[in-house]
């Protein structure tokens, strides 16, 4: 989703330009944009997709928490829009007559409202549900372009504000407590966090009797508490997760939401084939950690991998895409069509082709006692939750990749010093030219060949020290830091299909290129028929966005020729 770091969409001169990484004090001057007019005409083209309603003075057309019913647009009458925090702090946003339109980017796909929205008079207003939106946005090019960019703005701004989202209240070294940030902020929703040692919070913790094995503490928008809660619980709680139909075949399953995945999603539901995407984490994948992607096509100023997920994510929604995160895949079992992919949480999805863009999984280096450390220091992405906590301080970061090298430029304008381990003598077999002379140039980034982390040490805070297996030239054998970054590499996701005979290959990769039955198949298409690989879990892809992109594309192409055949086999048989 979208990112406090990123500013969408600007038409300039009718041409479409993207600016990446601009401070959001900007948003106020595109409140134009954000809450944009709409006149007698253009209501009348919307009127073909929803229905004239009726709300008397004081009466909430929307409550936070609750699922949001779509866009109005407002013909008489004014709506106070206001937030009310799970507490009952409450902040006035704005004021609404005749010719605006309430919503967020939320809506198109029907997710629980973020803010209240009470009438202040008598309102009559045109009530568009979230498949009306859809349509309207795809039919309706010209409005559909400017009520889309609203409804991103909006939703940047509440994320600013923290508005409509969950109180997080904790030590900001705590694990819990940063994974829990780490999946709000890249699934885009808003959300505040107050220190546990804040007056506010301690009021809080004595109210709700709140034990240390209790924190971090969530207070949702709905005043209820989740004590100590895991991702799925908190998802829950904020309405993330959609109710998932047993019943309902799709034409297309695809596991991960990552660059491949999400292509796929945008392909496939704007020509017509109901689609599912599901991930465990959030949208982006490994690319939608990286801090900036600066050779990806179209984006000559660069952009975040966050950033790009949160377009592909709202793109694949505006399509009719459904998206399930995070829900965790177990298991795909094809020994009969439709297939079945079964769910960590118990449920099932059924679909009669699935596209496998799982990904990879970051690869954990052999250390002794490493997994103690994950959030306590040891961190294996580079988002705003992690420079902030490192901020002004020296940290060690191991890689040589473009994913490590993109966490280095952006690790440099936080941290005090950037100590970077690599077991080759230079980045050049491994890195692009851009970003190594990037990184060149950083004064406070100190690139270290032909070293490895042998151990890490701790105290009572968590990780206090990184030694090496071997002393670098100028006798140094470890630094002293709070903070370790790896980027080493990631290996297939692919467990998850040994039970249904897909075949891989030696390091666990998706084979694919030829049939079950030995003749030479699509590219894309593994051995079990209707089942495909795309992106970094397909043997021999290139590791790359656009070529992620690229496949999720033409994955389609190859779904459809199967669907085609499948028809025609079938009116056949009816004949």
């Amino acid at each position: 989703m979208l990112s406090t770091q990123e500013v969408s969409t600007q038409e300039v001169e009718g041409q479409q330009t993207v600016v990446a990484d601009a401070p959001f004090s900007s948003l106020s001057t595109r409140m134009h944009q954000m809450f944009p007019a709409l006149t007698s005409a253009e209501i009348a083209r919307l009127r073909r997709f929803g229905e004239i309603g009726h709300w008397k003075a004081g009466e909430l057309l929307f409550e936070t928490g609750h699922t949001g019913p779509g866009m109005f647009v407002l013909l008489e009458g004014r709506v106070k829009i206001y937030q009310r925090d799970g507490i009952g702090r409450e902040v006035l946003i704005n004021e609404h007559g005749a010719g605006h339109f309430l919503a967020e980017v939320g809506q198109l796909s029907g997710r629980p409202a973020l803010v209240n929205g009470m009438a202040l008079s008598a309102v009559e207003a045109l009530l568009i549900p979230p498949t009306g939106l859809r349509a309207l946005i795809v039919a309706e090019a010209e409005l559909g372009e400017r009520i889309m960019r609203a409804l991103i703005l909006r939703r940047v701004s509440l994320i600013e504000k923290g508005a409509g989202g969950p109180i997080l209240i904790g030590n900001s070294s705590d694990a819990q407590l940063v994974m829990l940030q780490g999946f709000l902020s890249r699934n885009g929703h808003p959300h505040s966090v107050i220190d546990e040692r804040d007056e506010d919070a301690l009021r809080l913790i004595e109210q709700f009797a709140a034990q240390q094995e209790d924190m971090p503490l969530v207070i949702c928008p709905d005043g209820s508490v989740l004590r100590h809660p895991s991702t799925p619980e908190l998802a829950t709680c904020l309405g993330l997760l959609p109710d998932l139909d047993d019943s309902h075949v799709y034409d297309v399953a695809i596991v991960g939401a990552g660059p491949a995945g999400l292509a796929t999603a945008v392909y496939a539901a704007s020509e017509g084939l109901s689609v599912i995407v599901l991930d465990s984490r959030a949208p982006g994948g490994q690319a939608g950690a990286s801090s900036r992607i600066e050779n990806y096509l179209g984006f000559p100023t660069g952009i975040s991998g966050q950033a790009l997920a949160g377009r592909a994510f709202v793109q694949a929604q505006k399509f009719g895409a459904h998206v399930a995160i995070p829900v965790h895949v177990t298991a795909l079992k094809c020994a009969e069509s439709p297939y079945r992919l079964e769910l960590k949480c118990g449920g099932q999805i059924t679909s009669r082709t699935i596209v496998i863009a799982s990904g990879a999984v970051y690869r954990r280096p052999a250390l002794e006692g490493l997994d103690r450390f994950d959030g306590r220091g040891v961190y294996y992405w580079a988002s705003p939750v992690e420079a902030k906590l490192c901020k002004r301080q020296e940290v060690v970061l191991v890689g040589g990749g473009n994913s490590a090298g993109q966490a280095i430029v952006y690790l440099a304008s936080h941290a005090a010093k950037v100590h970077v381990l690599i077991r080759r003598s230079g980045f050049e077999a491994t890195m692009s030219r851009y970003l190594i002379d990037r990184i060149r140039s950083l004064p406070n980034v100190f690139v270290h060949p032909n070293s490895e982390v042998g151990r890490l040490e701790a105290d009572e805070s968590g990780l206090a020290s990184v030694g090496l297996k071997k002393p670098l030239p100028d006798g140094v054998d470890h630094f002293d830091t709070r903070h370790l970054f790896l980027f080493t590499g990631a290996d297939p996701n692919t467990d998850w299909l040994r039970t249904c005979g897909v075949q891989l290959d030696a390091k666990g990769f998706v084979l694919t290129g030829t049939g079950a039955d030995g003749v030479a198949a699509c590219d894309l298409a593994t051995t079990v028929e209707g089942v495909y690989a795309i992106g970094d879990a397909r043997a021999g892809s290139t590791k790359r966005v656009a070529a992620a992109v690229g496949e999720g594309a033409a994955v389609v192409a190859q779904i459809h020729q199967l669907l085609a055949a499948s028809a025609g086999e079938a009116v056949a048989l009816g004949a």
